[in-house]
């Protein structure tokens, strides 16, 4: 942003110089008052032809030559610059850009998403699709234009997410998430390690080709790895032997399942009067349609199918499913 805004400002900074420049000759110089040395720099600069206010002496007159020269060539470089702007675009293009980091900085609890390849754009598809905010970070042109086509008010950043100037200007250090999709590990184990130092506390998942990259990433801050090539094998491997659960799972998390949520409710979330109830109480309380289906301990790990005798302890969290409409409603009764 700061090489365009100079780069849309040179012509006119330009322009400043040769004036101020004009203007204190001809003080200096021939000791005129600033509103006649301001009308000597300006008829010089447009070469009108008027008359001059003040008797010119051999300096002055060398100087008057010296700023004639200068200025023209100097205001034609400036109306050139100008009306190249106005003809390529360039002016639309840097308010749109003022506009789109203007609409970054207000983003909070949104998500990145590094690299727009395949994976990175499946994932924009489904975070769109469930309404979570995100952005995007590209350094690919073709790319950029190609997402700006396909959805007109994406986020974006093009840049290398592997620099951290880039991430910050994606707001990492108020985002919940950051995904990165890139073909190569390096790249990824840098950006894990980059983005935890700017954002302890938030969620990084990240791609990899090599499952000896996967203890790397983690170790690097990643807090899942997923390995794209795998989780494709075991789906087509799972398509075969249960097709229906597989089927379901898919509309659950895909488009056409964006209606249907499955989300965690937090024990620190629940009012005071069901806290360390158990389960049956919990869920009867203000009774929105959900339905638990399990469990998440404070150690980490899952109850499937909780029996509803079990008390709700601190650090655990409840898994419910329901519709987009009741999981809000059950959200809005929660404190």
């Amino acid at each position: 942003m700061r090489i365009t805004t100079y780069r849309l400002l040179q012509p006119f900074i330009v322009l400043h110089i040769i004036i101020i420049c004009g203007i204190v000759g001809y003080m200096v110089i021939e000791n005129a008052s600033f509103v006649d040395s301001l009308f000597m720099t300006t008829i010089s600069i447009t070469t009108v032809g008027y008359g001059e206010v003040v008797p010119l002496s051999t300096a002055g007159k060398w100087f008057t030559i010296f700023l004639l020269i200068t200025s023209w060539g100097t205001f034609a470089f400036a109306i050139t610059r100008i009306t190249q702007f106005v003809v390529n675009g360039e002016i639309n293009k840097y308010f749109k850009m003022r506009r789109l980091m203007k609409d970054i900085a207000k983003l909070e609890q949104h998500v990145i998403i590094c690299g727009y390849g395949r994976n990175g754009h499946e994932a924009a598809k489904i975070l769109k699709s469930h309404d979570v905010p995100f952005l995007i970070i590209e350094k690919s042109s073709e790319l950029v234009e190609k997402a700006r086509h396909e959805e007109e008010h994406l986020l974006y950043v093009e840049g290398d997410s592997t620099n951290d100037d880039v991430l910050l200007a994606a707001g990492i250090e108020k985002a919940r998430a950051l995904i990165t999709t890139l073909p190569v590990d390096a790249d990824n184990l840098f950006i894990v390690l980059s983005a935890r130092g700017l954002n302890p506390v938030m969620q990084i998942i990240s791609r990899a080709s090599d499952s000896n990259s996967i203890p790397k990433l983690k170790k690097a801050g990643a807090s899942n790895v997923i390995m794209p090539d795998r989780i494709g094998g075991s789906h087509m491997a799972n398509l075969v032997s249960k097709p229906d659960v597989v089927e379901f799972i898919d509309f659950l998390s895909g488009e056409e399942g964006q209606s249907i949520h499955i989300d965690s409710i937090a024990f620190e979330e629940l009012p005071e009067e069901i806290k360390g109830k158990p389960l049956q109480e919990i869920m009867q309380w203000n009774k929105t349609g959900v339905n638990c289906i399990g469990l998440k301990s404070s150690e980490g790990k899952f109850i499937i199918n909780p029996p509803e005798d079990i008390i709700v302890d601190p650090g655990m969290k409840i898994l419910v499913l329901g519709t987009r409409h009741q999981i809000l409603r059950m959200k809005a009764n929660l404190p």
